[in-house]
């Protein structure tokens, strides 16, 4: 059977928001079998459960961001990331603050969180969204054209191509196509920072975002080039980012998926609107399991184990 995974123990990280600039620690705690993945705000003085559903994001302004009445948890994105990527179903993440803690601004330091707890492979099948016909969204028209799309496939890959007008992105590889169950997640896409225009930073400032940004947290260009001292991590980082991206906002639907993912300058809301097209259309899609390992795609029951994504 391809078992649900949980954490073996409890691991702590404490860090600021990228948007809101506050210290935040997050705790992540093992859950039961079916539990998905729960947020809980325990700096409140009555502590606010969030799961996380598609339907639970009600705004993408820039991150990807639950809410429950005017409770919220933002910028989930590369923690949700990380737990595609090691595999894990099952989990409770305690959070002081509304914000997700950026970290270096990538979803490698997540993914060594989880690693670290150890991974418990816990009794009862894994459960995937399985896509059984294209479904797609599109936005703009022309030079504003965006679309996202999910096809059938048995596995999970992502295809995505960005473009923006700026020489540091030009020179670099604009699309990238990964597999999840190539067991090399940690390797080429967890290592991925967000990115901003500098020019761009005091507008988002004024209206409460990027408060906590800079340059050890994300790749930051003026007109020409990136400020970095040390440059790009991937010659695709910025590509590769918005695949970190795109992975951590589609396990917003509450199971791994089974599908082709691609798109073309696709950001959070899109993919947002995507999961919603899809879930609204109950031919599209089913839920499945492997009571057979053997009968599941490639690479998914060896995600997360030791070494095999590093």
């Amino acid at each position: 059977m391809l078992a649900q995974r949980t954490l073996k123990s409890i691991v702590h990280a404490a860090g600021v928001g990228l948007h809101g600039g506050k210290r935040v620690e997050l705790t992540l705690r093992p859950a039961p079998v079916n539990t998905g993945i729960v947020f809980r705000r325990t700096d409140l003085a009555a502590p606010v459960t969030i799961a996380v559903r598609a339907d639970s994001v009600n705004d993408t302004r820039l991150a990807t961001t639950l809410t429950q009445g005017d409770v919220r948890v933002r910028t989930i994105e590369h923690l949700m990331s990380a737990c595609a990527g090691v595999g894990i179903d099952n989990l409770y993440i305690d959070i002081t603050a509304e914000e997700v803690p950026i970290l270096d601004g990538s979803a490698s330091a997540f993914v060594y969180l989880l690693q670290s707890a150890g991974i418990e492979i816990q009794p009862a099948p894994k459960r995937f969204v399985r896509v059984k016909r294209p479904v797609e969204v599109r936005e703009g028209e022309g030079s504003q054209l965006k679309w996202a799309r999910l096809e059938p496939l048995h596995g999970f890959t992502l295809s995505f191509e960005i473009e923006f007008s700026h020489p540091a992105v030009d020179a670099t590889t604009q699309r990238v196509t990964f597999d999840l169950g190539s067991g090399r997640y940690s390797r080429d896409i967890a290592r991925a920072r967000t990115f901003a225009f500098s020019r761009d930073v005091e507008a988002m400032r004024s209206h409460g975002l990027a408060l906590g940004g800079g340059l050890d947290n994300a790749i930051v260009m003026d007109d020409v080039k990136v400020l970095n001292p040390d440059g790009l991590r991937y010659d695709e980082e910025f590509a590769k980012h918005k695949i970190l991206d795109a992975i951590g906002d589609l396990y917003c639907i509450g199971h791994a998926m089974l599908a082709a993912y691609s798109a073309f300058r696709s950001g959070h809301a899109l993919n947002n609107q995507l999961l919603r097209a899809l879930l609204a259309q109950p031919d599209a899609y089913e839920i499945v399991s492997f009571a057979d390992e053997q009968q599941a795609p490639a690479g998914f029951g060896q995600l997360g184990c030791a070494n095999t994504n590093l």
